[in-house]
């Protein structure tokens, strides 16, 4: 497989191919890098393309995945196992091996739309200042990861580093080259594109990274402006013994639920 663009479109880079000989290879791409890996979000937007992929007519309803190592650019594979395919849900794995080296693991359970007569969200909504009143700020490196310089930032929460009272942090996101597909690795991407929640707490930077990742899509885009962002909300919930868990959320324009994920960070030092 060729080397992708950085500058192309986000829902292409979240394609895998599976070769004739059955084994499924994707390439991640130079410019995307989270300190010595690949951005997380990225990893887990191709892990979801791919689980899809596997189940076309069972959209994903939960993907807890494990960073293990640090992925680089260039080709991966990734194996696929079906642990059990019932008649409306299919649970399966997914490793993602880069030089014979398990860099990444998921389960991954698709499931086909059963009722809607219960459907309910008893998460309170954010309250959402309307995107076009906030404006877009550049965070590229030396301030920010390479990866985020391909997304578009409009903040209204605390900025990193200002010691600030409360580990939250709220705005809106999306690609700046969006591409036309929204579905679950497009959640998976823009869900983990905002800063970690102890970063507003802290004086400075410091080392951290994602090592477990769960996610949940239980919205869709239908009717939605393709233009409008999506509205990121996180809490800090714990902090012990080096490693922290916080809980983050995104929210259509509309006042929506689109996703719910949790993730496990190590701080290194």
């Amino acid at each position: 497989m060729p080397q992708p663009s950085p500058e192309a479109p986000v829902d292409t880079l979240f394609a895998s191919t599976t070769r004739t000989d059955g084994v499924t290879r994707a390439v991640f791409p130079e410019g995307w890098l989270q300190g010595r890996g690949m951005f997380g979000g990225l990893v887990t937007a191709v892990m979801a393309r791919a689980l899809e992929a596997s189940a076309p007519d069972r959209p994903l309803r939960s993907l807890t995945a494990e960073l293990c190592g640090p992925l680089q650019p260039g080709e991966a594979t990734l194996e696929l196992g079906v642990l059990r395919e019932g008649s409306a849900v299919t649970t399966t794995t997914l490793r993602v091996t880069q030089n014979d080296v398990v860099q990444a693991h998921g389960v991954g359970v698709l499931g086909k739309l059963r009722t809607t007569e219960r459907d309910r969200v008893d998460l309170a909504p954010p309250t959402m200042v309307p995107w076009r009143d906030v404006e877009p700020v550049p965070v590229e490196a030396p301030m920010g990861p390479d990866f985020a310089r391909h997304f578009e930032f409009r903040p209204t929460g605390l900025w990193p580093f200002t010691g600030g009272p409360v580990a939250e942090v709220h705005g809106w996101v999306r690609p700046k080259v969006r591409g036309t597909k929204r579905d679950a690795a497009y959640l998976a991407a823009c869900v983990d594109a905002y800063w970690p929640t102890l970063f507003v707490v802290e004086a400075g930077p410091r080392p951290l990274a994602t090592i477990a990742f769960t996610l949940q899509p239980v919205g869709t885009f239908e009717g939605l402006d393709p233009e409008a962002p999506v509205f990121h909300r996180a809490k800090l919930l714990s902090v012990s013994g080096g490693y922290f868990v916080e809980f983050r959320e995104l929210w259509g324009e509309d006042g929506r639920l689109l996703a719910l994920n949790q993730q496990t960070f190590v701080i290194i030092k």
